[in-house]
C-alpha cells in the first residue's frame, strides 16, 4: 500500500520527550504514516540522519521511538558508506521516508553524490509519503532559511525542488527566520514561501498545499507572498493532531 499520490509532510516537529525513552514519535510523525495508508501489517519506516552525520546516538534513540510506535525502522546510512547495496530498492520498500534535522547544505551534497536525489523524487511519485523536521522539510522545497552555513541565518537554494516554494522552519523559536523569509520573497529569491511553528506540519498532494496540522496548541503556519517590492504574510490555523499514546 503507498499514498494514493504524491505526498510530503514538512514539519518543525515531530519528536517528544518520553517517560522511559529519550525520544518518541509524535503526532506528526504518526500522521506521515496514516497518509501512507498502511494497515494489515507493521508500517514500515525508512530514516535517514545524513544531516547529523548518521550519528550513531541520534540513530538508536529514532530507533527506540519507532518500536514504542509499532513502527519497523530501517536506518539508510551514507557514512561512511552505504549500508545497503541497494539503495533505491531499500527506499522503494517503505511507506514513510523520515528526515532528520540538522544540517541542510551537508545532507543536499551527500545525497546528490550518492544519486539519493534522484531515488527520492522516484518513491515520492510512486506513494512513498517524504517527510521530515528542519532539515528534513527545508530539503524538498527549493530551499529556505539555514543556520548550516554558521550562527548567522542564510539562505539556502538548491533545495530538490520537489515543491516549488522556500520553506521556513521554526518560525516561532528562532527569531531571526521571520525576517529573513519575507526578505527573500520581498528580493523574489522565493515567489512563495510556507512557513512553520515548533509542532506544526504542512501535507502536499503532489505541489499543493492541502492542509495544515499540528501536536501542540496554539501554532500556526504561514503562507509568504510577494506584493509588488515587499511580502506579505497570511496565517494558517492548524488541525490539531491526536497525541499518541507512549
Amino acid at each position: 500500500m503507498t499514498a494514493p499520490e504524491p505526498t510530503i509532510v514538512a514539519t518543525s516537529g515531530g519528536h517528544r520527550v518520553g517517560a522511559r525513552t529519550r525520544v518518541l514519535f509524535n503526532s506528526l510523525v504518526h500522521h506521515a504514516v496514516d497518509l501512507s495508508g498502511v494497515h494489515g501489517r507493521r508500517p514500515r519506516v525508512l530514516y535517514l540522519g545524513t544531516a547529523v552525520g548518521d550519528a550513531e546516538h541520534v540513530t538508536a534513540r529514532v530507533g527506540e521511538a519507532a518500536r514504542v510506535a509499532g513502527f519497523d525502522l530501517t536506518p539508510l546510512q551514507l557514512f561512511p558508506m552505504p549500508n545497503v547495496d541497494d539503495v533505491e530498492g531499500t527506499v522503494l520498500d517503505h511507506d514513510v521516508v523520515w528526515v532528520m534535522g540538522g544540517s541542510v547544505v551537508n545532507l543536499l551534497a551527500v545525497w546528490r553524490v550518492h544519486g539519493l536525489d534522484g531515488v527520492l523524487r522516484r518513491a515520492w511519485r510512486s506513494g512513498v509519503v517524504l517527510a521530515g523536521v528542519s532539515a528534513g522539510s527545508i530539503c524538498w522545497f527549493r530551499g529556505g532559511t539555514t543556520d548550516s552555513f554558521g550562527p548567522e541565518l542564510r539562505p539556502v537554494t538548491d533545495g530538490l525542488d520537489l515543491l516549488p516554494y522556500g520553506n521556513g522552519v521554526h518560525y516561532d523559536s528562532d527569531a531571526g527566520r521571520r525576517p529573513l523569509i519575507h526578505r527573500l520573497v520581498a528580493q523574489g529569491v522565493f515567489a512563495t514561501a510556507h512557513c512553520t511553528d515548533d509542532g506544526v506540519g504542512l501535507v502536499y498532494r503532489g505541489t499543493e498545499l492541502v492542509e495544515a496540522v499540528a501536536e501542540e496548541p496554539d501554532k500556526a503556519a504561514y503562507v509568504v507572498r510577494r506584493d509588488g517590492e515587499r511580502a506579505v504574510e497570511e496565517r494558517m490555523e492548524p488541525r490539531l493532531l491526536p497525541t499518541p499514546p507512549g
